[in-house]
């Protein structure tokens, strides 16, 4: 393996970082911090508690998920379509690194960073509710399961888009919609059976039932579904990763 390569490339990522710190740090940890204050305040005073757990600490593995699977998708796939944006990507696929070292470097450096910034909204989040993490192990299972798989595809996105716009198209427009109606903010089992059903067909919600779990040890759906469905997804993400670089999409011309 070209150890020196993948850490160039990872380095540089982790740079970009500090460069733009409101930006990937300070800017989700406030607006997670609003989450609490809003939401705390005007639907914590109806609803008291969900299973037995108060709602504000409820919605605390929601709340990282959706910055941890936002975050995710953004750094890498702002971090491959720049390259391509610049035509600096030539530069990158002619040089001695496999494709599996480039994935390592890109991937790695998002999840890390994402990780990073889940970790601070999780301490953020003790600061206004009261946290029990029942399962720490688990908790970090999903949690590194969960950014290396949401790295790849944000990785993918980054490939597959051709512009800024559609660089933004998916997250927003699909992931972001699918996190709030995933379970973040409330069970399903508060919903009517006929959108209970409907939810279950929300790739999300299993993310966010076996993190819940790993807290409070409650969960919407199995946990052994949730890491299925993860490792599904994954897998999914690694076949079609392979698919590019064997065929060179939007990489070669």
């Amino acid at each position: 393996m070209n150890t020196p390569g993948v850490k160039a490339i990872y380095r540089f990522e982790m740079a970009r970082t500090r460069r733009t710190l409101l930006q990937s740090i300070i800017s989700p940890v406030i607006s997670t911090s609003l989450y609490f204050v809003v939401f705390g305040s005007a639907i914590g005073s109806r609803i008291t508690q969900i299973d037995g757990v108060s709602y504000g600490s409820f919605i605390v593995p929601g709340l990282i998920m959706l910055s941890l699977l936002t975050q995710s998708i953004s750094n890498a796939s702002f971090g491959i379509f720049f390259p391509k944006f610049t035509g600096t990507i030539y530069e990158l696929l002619s040089a001695p690194v496999s494709y599996f070292e480039i994935i390592l470097g890109y991937v790695g450096a998002a999840a890390t960073k994402s990780i990073f910034l889940a970790s601070i909204i999780l301490a953020t989040a003790s600061l206004f509710v009261p946290l029990h993490i029942a399962h720490p192990v688990w908790m970090v299972v999903f949690l590194a399961m969960t950014a290396v798989t949401f790295s790849l595809f944000g990785f993918i996105i980054g490939i597959w888009a051709e512009n800024f716009e559609k660089l933004q198209l998916i997250p927003l427009l699909i992931v972001t919609p699918l996190v709030f109606l995933g379970g973040s903010f409330y069970s399903i089992n508060m919903l009517p059976p006929f959108w209970q059903t409907v939810t279950l067909f929300n790739p999300v919600l299993y993310l966010i039932s076996g993190f819940r779990w790993s807290f409070y040890e409650i969960a919407d759906v199995s946990v052994s579904t949730s890491l299925i469905m993860i490792s599904v997804f994954l897998g999914l993400c690694i076949a079609i990763i392979c698919w590019i670089f064997k065929t060179g999409y939007q990489l070669k011309d």
